[in-house]
């Protein structure tokens, strides 16, 4: 029944010396993949981006604010001068969180008066958002306490009311709707490793179908050929999108706040980026195989470091640095700030110049790489 099962068993280990990288990728890949995304999950929210309209400039609000900052959960990032700024530097995705001082509240805290702080907070980002406002209102909480204690041993009344009250304001997501905050990253991913595998296998099954030597002898430039594989695919990668956005509007009722024409623009850039990958690694892959293993050192990292579930904020910076090389790390903050803060050209601009420029290191490797000789 077994007859002959060491000879098939040693023909598979010949087999797999013969290959020794896809041997390798097998052993490497698990292990690297560990390590990182190990390293860069976390759920606790830290070091939240925060921006500052502070309208008093006395002690008492230096030292509240210093308390936000002690408490390594609000990291300061800028200052704002009006309240349009303070919005602002939210919709562009450069704060998490914005804090607004009265210019009454250092003299409300000393004759014991309630001194009120208003909290901006990014709704669209629902677990920063809710560690935010519940972490703020711990620091009032204490803060409060620690005042009523100075006043009692001091002798001096209190007022109606804690001294200190925030005032939180939840932004552009304001039930904390969590399809809000994972429909429209989970498209970007989605589009990313769709397209991608796509154009993966598009020179790697020319390789094992033999039909690469066709290509070869046919006068068409290396750029031509690699534009001429993306293409098309680009084609079905527009329809894909506008599918899942319809797919995202009115089946789980994400409403899209800002301009539908900027988001396809972005869109675009986007697919000729997510695509180029494809490319590439089909360029370094010998067979779809190692194709595959490959595209799971993109896969993963979209998914873990993109920021489309696990806040980046709390990763080690040099995981942090991975995930912004991945292309699905900038169109998801696009597809948030467009679908959920109503973010203009201006707001998103610096994200979409980096997808066309990691689109067009992209594809210029890609043609250098593939060689119409054997």
């Amino acid at each position: 029944m077994f007859r002959g099962i060491t000879s098939i068993m040693y023909k598979e280990v010949i087999h797999m010396l013969r290959d020794p990288r896809t041997f390798l990728l097998m052993l490497v890949v698990p292990s690297v993949q560990l390590t990182i995304f190990g390293l860069a999950i976390d759920l606790d929210v830290k070091d939240v981006a925060t921006v500052v309209y502070n309208l008093d400039g006395r002690e008492p609000s230096r030292d509240v604010l210093n308390t936000f900052w002690n408490s390594g959960y609000f990291e300061p990032a800028g200052t704002a001068l009006s309240d349009e700024q303070l919005i602002s530097a939210i919709v562009r995705g450069e704060a998490k969180v914005g804090l607004k001082i009265p210019p009454d509240y250092s003299d409300n805290v000393l004759r014991g008066r309630p001194a009120n702080i208003q909290v901006l907070i990014d709704g669209s980002d629902s677990t920063v958002a809710m560690q935010a406002l519940n972490v703020a209102n711990a620091i009032a909480l204490r803060e409060s306490m620690e005042i009523i204690a100075h006043a009692v041993d001091g002798g001096v009344g209190g007022g109606n009311g804690p001294p200190i009250d925030t005032r939180p304001r939840m932004l552009f997501n304001p039930d904390m709707r969590t399809a809000n905050f994972m429909v429209p990253g989970l498209v970007g991913v989605v589009l990313q490793v769709t397209t991608m595998l796509l154009t993966t296998f598009a020179i790697v099954r020319e390789k094992e179908n033999g039909t690469l030597e066709q290509l070869m002898v046919t006068p068409v430039s290396r750029l031509g050929l690699m534009v001429g594989k993306l293409l098309p695919y680009g084609v079905i990668g527009a329809f894909e999108t506008a599918f899942l956005l319809t797919i995202m509007r009115f089946l789980f009722q994400v409403p899209i706040a800002g301009s539908i024409l900027l988001l396809a623009g972005f869109a675009v850039v986007f697919l000729f980026c997510a695509l180029g990958l494809g490319l590439l690694i089909s360029t370094f892959a010998e067979n779809q195989i190692q194709a595959l293993q490959y595209s799971i050192f993109i896969v993963m990292p979209s998914i873990l470091l993109s920021g489309f579930v696990f806040p980046v904020e709390n990763m080690p910076y040099a995981i942090y640095l991975i995930g912004r090389l991945v292309p699905v790390t900038y169109f998801v903050e696009i597809l948030r700030g467009i679908i959920l803060r109503d973010a203009g050209f201006m707001d998103l601009w610096t994200q979409g110049a980096i997808l066309a420029f990691i689109g067009l290191i992209v594809l210029t490797v890609s043609t250098i790489r593939f060689r119409k000789t054997l």
